[in-house]
């Protein structure tokens, strides 16, 4: 059974060689979401997520609402496992696919086919796999003979289409999302919105982070608030 559960998760940033009054002054003033919790001559120490405690189960679609800097960025990382918790814990159970930044680990001087490749293998997806989907990505990203060619040398909408095209490609236990993606002229978009709506279809647990009240009511069955780090 898939689930995603925190229990008492704190996640502390320390901010380094902040040694001047002027520059810690400008650095506290910048900062909008977590909490400071800690200064000393030259550190400054956020609190970008405070004792959260959740169990998202199989069939949860979640909603993760906030003002920028609220948490949100911060919690999907910790759930891919990209941040690990300063103080308590995080367990999660089943495959997960991060579309948090659909570029990861592509490479602009790599072909098409290699970064395919490569960005399977940060989702976890070993080259023989990803190998037997090649044919199917090029066709939903309609690049053509271009995937044979060196990413430098598409369009920005071509290089999008095969992030995209490449990053749904795999089905998963659970999904993660920072906004919804919208990619692509008017056709492409309409064909991603439809995968991205079968996939949360098919998908045991969807987790997405978005401004949008609308979107949350029609995808999710539960939302949750993030308030500088705190969960309400």
């Amino acid at each position: 059974m898939n689930f995603i559960s925190a229990q008492n998760l704190s996640i502390d940033f320390p901010i380094y060689g902040v040694n001047s009054r002027s520059l810690k002054k400008s650095v506290l003033q910048a900062i909008t979401g977590g909490l400071i919790v800690g200064t000393t001559s030259d550190t400054v120490l956020i609190r970008a997520l405070e004792d959260i405690t959740f169990d998202f189960k199989e069939g949860d679609r979640v909603a993760l609402l906030g003002h920028n800097g609220s948490g949100k960025s911060t919690l999907l990382r910790t759930i891919a496992g990209i941040y690990e918790p300063t103080r308590g814990s995080m367990s999660t159970d089943g495959v997960i696919v991060s579309l948090l930044d659909i570029f990861l680990g592509m490479d602009m001087e790599a072909t098409g086919i290699e970064n395919i490749l490569m960005r399977g293998l940060l989702m976890g997806i070993s080259q023989k796999r990803m190998k037997t989907m090649i044919d199917d990505i090029v066709e939903f990203s309609g690049i053509g003979d271009y995937i044979y060619l060196p990413m430098r040398t598409y369009s920005s909408g071509m290089a999008l289409r095969l992030a995209f095209a490449t990053s749904t490609s795999i089905d998963c236990d659970i999904l993660l999302m920072d906004e919804w993606l919208t990619v692509g002229d008017l056709e492409f978009s309409e064909k991603a919105n439809s995968r991205l709506n079968s996939q949360i279809d098919k998908t045991g647990i969807v987790v997405l982070a978005t401004h949008d009240h609308e979107l949350a009511k029609n995808t999710c069955n539960k939302a949750y608030n993030l308030e500088h780090g705190k969960l309400k």
